[in-house]
């Protein structure tokens, strides 16, 4: 459904010496495929390009150089009338703070009419009608749709933005760290809704958040990023233990669980800068596995059925987070 070969996306820093300002490296080689109906969980550090790339994935970030492929065609090799069209009607994005992502002057009807309109869905009475579908979705009274946004909880407000994501039933919806904003006692409401709404609509959803527990339990595929690029790709049924790159291994280990003891991988140093990203691999400053190879050059994919990874030295599957401790002590 949705490609990126070789994506990059550079930005100019606000920061910068006489001679002209620092390029910030958002995402370097990004190569990603989603598949119709497919849950592709993003995970990493702040920082680490995960926005970008959602950025990326939904039209918003055009990239300095490569392709993104949607449905068969170049997404930027298109008419910006096209692709506004491809785009609006095939693609929905859930942003992570639902108190900025609506317009709090609207009432929740027009909210949700606004992409009808703009598209030009149907006639009045049917728009209507979706407004009154479309909270019935995602399980809002109808009464809802008279309120301003600031009149509803912070739960209600994100079940608005992720209903105003399906207005237009797209195939595929971005969801940028949509339970982030919100209070621990709804999350797991709205991560229920949008599995659920997965399953029945056949939606295939790209999930992006740093609770990389959460993204393992709802995901078919995990993609770890580093510094602005993919270093891993792993079914999700693999993750942790099956996972082989070290950033991968490290990121997991320092997430409580409900059952097993935390096991944290000690990482020494800080996360390099973007506009300043060190030789070859970009995790070689902090991995107790790196050596002069890896400071030479970038390691290439490594695909072993559906896991991918780019490193020289990759962790044995099925190591235990103990004998990785031992092995950076």
């Amino acid at each position: 459904m949705l490609e990126l070969k070789d994506v990059h996306v550079v930005h100019k820093a606000r920061s910068g010496g006489l001679l002209g300002r620092d390029r910030v490296y958002a995402l370097t080689a990004a190569n990603l495929t989603v598949s119709p109906g497919e849950t592709v969980g993003v995970v990493g550090e702040s920082g680490c390009g995960k926005s970008t790339l959602a950025k990326v994935l939904v039209g918003l970030q055009r990239p300095t150089a490569g392709t993104v492929t949607f449905r068969g065609r170049d997404l930027w090799g298109m008419k910006e009338r096209e692709r506004r069209e491809a785009i609006g009607t095939g693609v929905g994005m859930i942003f992570q703070d639902p108190s900025t992502a609506l317009n709090r002057r609207l009432p929740v009807r027009q909210v949700l009419r606004d992409p009808l309109d703009v598209h030009g869905r149907g006639t009045p009475a049917q728009r209507d009608a979706r407004v009154r579908e479309l909270l019935d979705l995602v399980g809002l009274p109808a009464g809802a749709a008279d309120a301003l946004p600031g009149q509803l909880s912070g739960g209600q407000r994100q079940r608005v933005a992720v209903a105003r994501a399906l207005a237009l039933e797209p195939d595929l919806v971005v969801a940028d760290e949509p339970t982030s904003a919100l209070d621990v006692s709804v999350r797991a409401q709205i991560l229920n809704l949008l599995l659920d709404l997965k399953e029945r609509l056949g939606l295939a959803l790209v999930f992006v958040s740093h609770d990389i527990q959460t993204v393992r339990r709802m995901s078919d595929r995990v993609v770890t990023m580093y510094l602005g690029r993919i270093v891993e790709q792993t079914p999700a049924a693999s993750v942790p233990l099956g996972a082989r790159h070290p950033y991968t291994r490290a990121l997991f280990s320092a997430t409580p669980g409900l059952i097993s003891p935390i096991n944290p991988i000690p990482l020494v140093g800080a996360v390099p800068s973007a506009t300043r990203p060190p030789s070859g691999c970009p995790f070689r400053t902090r991995c107790w596995r790196a050596d002069d190879v890896c400071a030479a050059e970038m390691p290439a994919a490594t695909v072993e059925g559906g896991h991918l990874f780019h490193c020289h030295h990759p962790v044995a599957a099925g190591a235990t987070d103990i004998e990785l401790i031992q092995e950076r002590v």
